[in-house]
């Protein structure tokens, strides 16, 4: 096994370990359902890419971009 393989499986590891643990930072999608009653014109609402949950979104497509990419990666013969 070459040097450069053991350093992308650790990488590997650790971004699968992360992508699992931001998925369960992230609110469910049950609380969106006070866009029946109109109450989606909240500040957060407006704002949610701003806020927490919004850079929680944009980690998890980062993270399971190169999950992707690492397990292509991971399965070329090197």
């Amino acid at each position: 096994m070459s040097v450069l393989r053991i350093i992308i499986t650790i990488i590997y590891a650790l971004n699968c370990i992360g992508l699992a643990a931001i998925v369960l930072l992230q609110e469910g999608k049950q609380q969106g359902l006070g866009t029946i009653s109109g109450m989606a014109d909240t500040y957060w609402g407006q704002n949610k890419g701003r806020s927490m949950e919004g850079k929680l979104i944009m980690a998890t497509r980062i993270m399971a971009g190169l999950f992707i990419i690492l397990s292509l990666v991971l399965n070329m013969a090197f």
